[in-house]
């Protein structure tokens, strides 16, 4: 089925943002929520798009974000969730930092830390954290993965197992309702693993957009976490895991 030129700007604004609202884009084209609707069964049926309650979001476990459109999206809550996470890993600390837009911007909020050890499979952190002269930097071995700078392999989880840190700060690619991480590459997924299981305390940083996407592999559940700082408040049932995890959440901003 050839696409109306509507259908056209719906795909492009989902490829944007990862998620499209029939509301917001019904105001958008100044038609009929029903209208929308029939445009988003439509390109769902193409395979175009996934339908979820209230809108649509890109197909689950074909491919992630661009790593430049993840950097610029919900650029102020990945900003306040950076400042509430790098305020509580204190001067004379040691942290690993995996790959992720999230984890960067905590890079940026470490950069007035003094006497920081810092681990990382994550170029972009290196080069971030560079910029701080009493912050020791430690880069993973392993194979370069050009679209985000990110190091993983046998090699990044050798070189991780040789650390205990006192922190370690995550990312995650998605996030299911019932607590699991999920990512889409099972090389990263192992070094994410290795980095929690050397860690002394480790921390999720993570926007809840994140809700609103899937992928097909599992990294781990947010049972093992310390903490995870989030930019709102968690579902309520999600919420009364973490008590019953013990998983303390922190509400950013």
């Amino acid at each position: 089925m050839v696409l109306n030129i509507r259908q056209l700007e719906i795909l492009e604004l989902a490829k944007a943002s990862g998620r499209v609202s029939v509301d917001d884009l019904a105001a958008r084209f100044e038609v009929a929520a029903q209208t929308i609707r029939r445009d988003l069964s439509e390109l769902a049926d193409q395979g175009i798009l996934d339908r979820v309650h209230g809108g649509a979001v890109m197909p689950s476990g074909v491919s992630n974000i661009g790593y430049d459109e993840r950097r610029r999206m919900h650029e102020e809550a990945k900003a306040a969730i950076a400042r509430a996470c790098a305020a509580e890993i204190p001067d004379n600390s040691s942290v690993i930092i995996n790959i992720g837009t999230t984890t960067e911007a905590v890079a940026r909020e470490l950069l007035n830390h003094r006497n920081l050890t810092v681990i990382t499979n994550n170029m972009n952190v290196a080069n971030i954290l560079v910029a701080n002269d009493s912050c020791e930097v430690m880069v993973a071995g392993g194979a370069l993965r050009r679209s985000d700078g990110g190091l993983v392999g046998d090699l990044t989880i050798e070189f991780m197992a040789q650390f205990k840190p006192d922190f370690a700060v995550i990312g995650t690619s998605a996030l299911d309702a019932d607590g699991d991480l999920l990512d889409f590459d099972m090389a990263e997924v192992r070094v994410s693993r290795a980095i929690v299981a050397q860690a002394r305390r480790a921390f999720l940083v993570t926007d809840l957009s994140k809700l609103e996407r899937s992928a097909p592999m599992r990294i781990i559940s947010m049972q093992v976490l310390d903490t995870v700082f989030v930019d709102r408040p968690l579902p309520v049932p999600l919420m009364q895991r973490c008590r019953e995890w013990g998983t303390r959440v922190v509400v950013a901003g």
